[in-house]
């Protein structure tokens, strides 16, 4: 290994990861994120042969024949299957490496995967043994709450207290964050998918209409709010009749949607509420000031920061590029590794 960390700060390259639920980003050194793909694979039923990864596996969901399905290895920011995302993690690996300058193709390159915070020991060896497997020479780990910090610019290494909620397709991240350190988080597995899934139900409930996994995230992303909107807008929805069995067409409203996510919603605002609660009194001050800020996909989520500020009485602002704030993050971990040995080396300290 000693060997290994001599050559490789010449001949490996740096490869950063969010290895989200519902997205894998990479970012390459020097280059910036050059891949953004679904977490999905599509495999050949009964030989696990995989037949497509990413944004092609993913437009195959819920339109396969029976001998392909579309699977997503991940779930709750963790590894559902372990095999699977060994080959996810090989194809993003190998097709990062294609933006690497061929002085670097030398060695495995060096790896660093953004975690939930709320991982447990067997989860952690679960990622680092699926990219060893998958190429991965040199393999460190990093909080998600602390990359995305990192991601949108909050100092992270001042005296003084930062705020995140990075709001995944699984979990939903939330930290402050004090001298390049976690001071106090708070991990719940809830998130987009959580979303998603909320919403197929209330389309079974209320109208007895069957909705996929697509077509649930594209009404979240249209018509979902946290916070009442100025218009109630309306939307198309298809699927099909539970009784029936036919296609069917019905109509909803963003008020109709807004009810339906409720529950996850308030699970989400129940972590930033504990957090705050947990929070030492100092810090607690600085964030009168400062805020909170919101990253990850579920930021996107139409009055979230409304809500929030309404239920902690603090500001609350969604950052530039949310989806991409944990990527950035290992992107400036890499680029920066001695200036943010701290936040680095906390993280691996604690995962081993």
């Amino acid at each position: 290994m000693f060997f290994y960390q001599k050559l490789s700060k010449f001949f490996a390259s740096d490869i950063g990861i969010d290895l989200g639920t519902a997205n894998c980003l990479v970012f390459v050194r020097d280059k910036g994120i050059v891949l953004s793909e679904p977490s999905v694979v599509a495999i050949a039923a009964g030989s696990k042969e995989i037949l497509a990864v990413g944004s092609e596996a993913k437009r195959m969901l819920g339109r396969t024949p029976g001998n392909i399905k579309a699977v997503r290895p991940m779930k709750d920011g963790v590894i559902a299957d372990f095999e699977i995302t060994e080959d996810m993690l090989r194809y993003f690996i190998q097709k990062a490496r294609g933006f690497v300058n061929k002085s670097r193709r030398f060695l495995p390159p060096r790896v660093l995967i953004a975690v939930p915070s709320g991982i447990t020991e067997v989860e952690t060896r679960a990622v680092k043994d699926s990219a060893q497997r998958a190429g991965a020479g040199e393999i460190h780990l990093i909080e998600e709450p602390m990359a995305a910090a990192i991601g949108v610019g909050l100092p992270v290494a001042e005296p003084s207290g930062s705020m995140i909620v990075d709001i995944g397709g699984g979990t939903t991240e939330v930290a402050v964050i004090s001298f390049a350190g976690i001071v106090e988080s708070c991990s719940v597995r809830v998130g987009g998918d959580e979303m998603d899934v909320a919403i197929s139900q209330h389309m079974k409930k209320v109208y007895n209409l069957m909705v996929g996994e697509r077509t649930a995230e594209e009404i979240k992303i249209n018509m979902g709010s946290a916070y009442p909107l100025d218009e109630d807008k309306r939307f198309e929805v298809k699927g099909r009749d539970v009784v029936s069995g036919m296609p069917k067409t019905i109509s909803i409203s963003e008020e109709e949607v807004r009810k339906a996510l409720m529950e996850p919603i308030t699970s989400i605002v129940e972590s930033v509420r504990s957090t705050l609660e947990k929070c030492p009194p100092e810090l607690a001050a600085d964030l009168i000031d400062r805020g909170i800020m919101l990253a990850g996909g579920g930021a996107l989520l139409k009055g979230l920061d409304k809500l929030l500020t309404e239920e902690t009485g603090l500001p609350v602002f969604v950052a530039e590029d949310p989806l991409k704030a944990v990527a950035t993050g290992t992107g400036i971990v890499l680029q920066e590794m001695d200036t943010m040995h701290r936040a680095f080396h906390a993280t691996n300290s604690r995962y081993g």
